[in-house]
């Protein structure tokens, strides 16, 4: 006997709408990446193919996510459903003007970034998968930007994370095994915080959609312990940041690796964990922020001046910019703890500003050492009279990264400040004040020993230079002549990152008023939440 046909009606389940183009470049930044990792690893034989392909991906990533900033600008919040299930049950890749603006700082550090690649990374190096463990990366990097859904976020920290671990290890010298140790067991605690948070706040809210959360989460503030569930999660986003006081595995993992590495990590790794913190607690849980603002607030002051002490103290600048890193944290975290479309508009246009600069002073680091044969503060000197185009780039960047105008560096610090007397937090001001002084003080005493005063052999005040780890003592110092490929190869990047970061310095308007719609953006997320639910339908 024939068993009767039924119909099932997946409309309440599906979209059934067709996807529109535009919504495919909501996944193409994660797709592209994933695709040529896959490529490079299948073509992991030809190493001398590797570069010149991932260039080409990364060039694409920037094309895509320029082509995604305009969207959202222009149209406001963008989402595609994966599996064409309906939010909340499937996973949503939901891109608005924070994640679109910090997926493109990410991808253009990533170009410059392989850029230097080509001759900081050996035939070793890119036998043992720099380039595709780059693009896996930078997949990770784009998918936390991006997502709209918590575990989702989780799943793409992850990726970044075992892309990260690679990059790290990536030589198998000792010195990185030991940094590379330090580095996993703090990330592995921080993931697993944020695992548990994540599984938490599925028991309260029953979903992991960002767009219902916010819904839901002013309705269970009172009821529901939406407290311990914010407490972790700014403990475990704040590891990921390296605030203090779980800041330490910073400067004790990130002058092991490649030169191209510490610039990767410098740029991209913390800012991650700082915009998981501005979505989550900005966005998802605005009444639970505003009660830890204080806790935040503090943790912020410690950091930031911490971080530049810490900074004065090193002899080795590869450590010395680790500190500045950190400093660095301090203040995007003072933006997260004033609140406010003002003050997190300046946390964002402080992270944008970060992971151009930091990812340049790195590359810059590398030219110091390659030029000087050391890493060392007391054994550099020279550099003004053996590269003074280089010296002029570096002297910008030091400035930048002091907050000091007309550099981009200057006007988060300044808008910060604003935003912290405007609530009487005067001693938070203060705080990235002292900051920026000891900063400005830690990299004026760099310029000094590195760039101006004669290099230690012609001063007769130190022994002949040592070796760089793993080759023979320079005879003298190498030239920075543009005249040689190699040596554009090792400027372009650093000009191109420089031009970014005095661009904005001169002509911040365009830049603030992004990152101050973001942080509205944030603060009320209807345009959110509506982009995820357009007909309203909310569980």
């Amino acid at each position: 006997m024939a068993t009767p046909a039924t119909t099932v009606d997946l409309t309440a389940a599906l979209v059934t709408a067709p996807v529109e183009a535009a919504q495919w470049l909501a996944i193409l930044p994660i797709g592209l990446c994933l695709a040529f990792g896959a490529v490079l690893m299948m073509i992991r034989h030809r190493t001398d193919w590797h570069g010149p392909i991932a260039l080409v991906g990364l060039a694409l990533l920037v094309l895509v996510d320029v082509l995604l900033l305009a969207r959202v600008l222009s149209d406001g919040p963008l989402t595609m459903m994966m599996g064409r299930w309906r939010p909340p049950f499937g996973i949503a890749i939901t891109v608005d003007l924070t994640g679109a603006l910090l997926a493109l700082a990410a991808a253009i550090v990533a170009f410059a970034s392989a850029l230097y690649a080509r001759v900081d990374v050996s035939t070793s190096g890119r036998r043992y998968g720099f380039y595709p463990l780059l693009m896996v990366l930078m997949a990770g990097v784009s998918g936390a930007f991006l997502t709209g859904d918590l575990f989702n976020l989780y799943v793409w920290f992850e990726v970044l994370l075992i892309s990260s671990f690679g990059l790290l290890i990536l030589g198998s010298e000792r010195q990185q095994i030991d940094g590379a140790l330090k580095y996993a067991v703090l990330n592995l605690i921080a993931t697993t915080l944020f695992l548990i948070a994540t599984a938490y706040l599925y028991a309260i809210f029953g979903t992991l959609n960002m767009a219902d959360i916010a819904v839901k989460a002013p309705g269970l503030s009172g009821t529901a312990p939406l407290m311990t569930l914010s407490a972790l999660f700014v403990f475990a986003f704040s590891m990921k940041a390296a605030a203090f006081p779980v800041n330490f595995w910073l400067p004790a993992s990130y002058h092991t690796p490649r030169v191209v590495v510490q610039a990767l990590f410098a740029g991209l790794l913390t800012k991650v964990g700082v915009y998981a913190l501005l979505r989550v607690m900005v966005m998802l849980l605005p009444i639970e922020r505003e009660a830890l603002s204080f806790a935040i607030a503090v943790m912020a002051a410690l950091t930031m001046i911490l971080g530049a002490m810490g900074a004065l103290a090193q002899n080795d600048i590869r450590r010395f910019l680790g500190f500045i890193v950190v400093a660095g944290i301090g203040n995007m975290l003072a933006g997260v703890a004033i609140g406010g479309a003002v003050a997190v508009g300046a946390a964002i246009f402080y992270a944008l500003h970060s992971i151009l600069l930091m990812t340049a002073l790195y590359l810059v680091s590398g030219e110091m050492g390659r030029l000087t044969g050391t890493f060392r503060l007391d054994r550099l000197g020279g550099l003004w009279a053996a590269a003074p185009v280089f010296a002029a780039l570096s002297l910008a960047l030091f400035f930048a990264a002091s907050g000091l105008p007309p550099f981009s560096g200057f006007w988060p610090k300044a808008i910060l400040v604003k935003a912290a007397l405007d609530i009487g937090a005067w001693w938070l001001a203060a705080s990235v004040l002292l900051s920026g002084f000891l900063t400005t003080i830690a990299f004026g005493r760099l310029f000094l020993f590195a760039f101006w005063r004669p290099a230690p052999e012609a001063a007769g005040s130190a022994p002949a230079m040592p070796a760089m780890p793993g080759g023979a003592p320079p005879v003298s110092m190498p030239s920075l002549s543009l005249a040689r490929t190699e040596n554009r190869w090792r400027l372009a990047p650093i000009v191109l990152l420089s031009a970014f970061i005095v661009g904005f310095g001169l002509f911040p308007e365009r830049l603030i008023l992004a990152t101050q719609q973001a942080a509205g953006d944030l603060a009320d997320p209807t345009a959110y939440i509506r982009s995820v639910f357009p007909e309203g339908g909310v569980r």
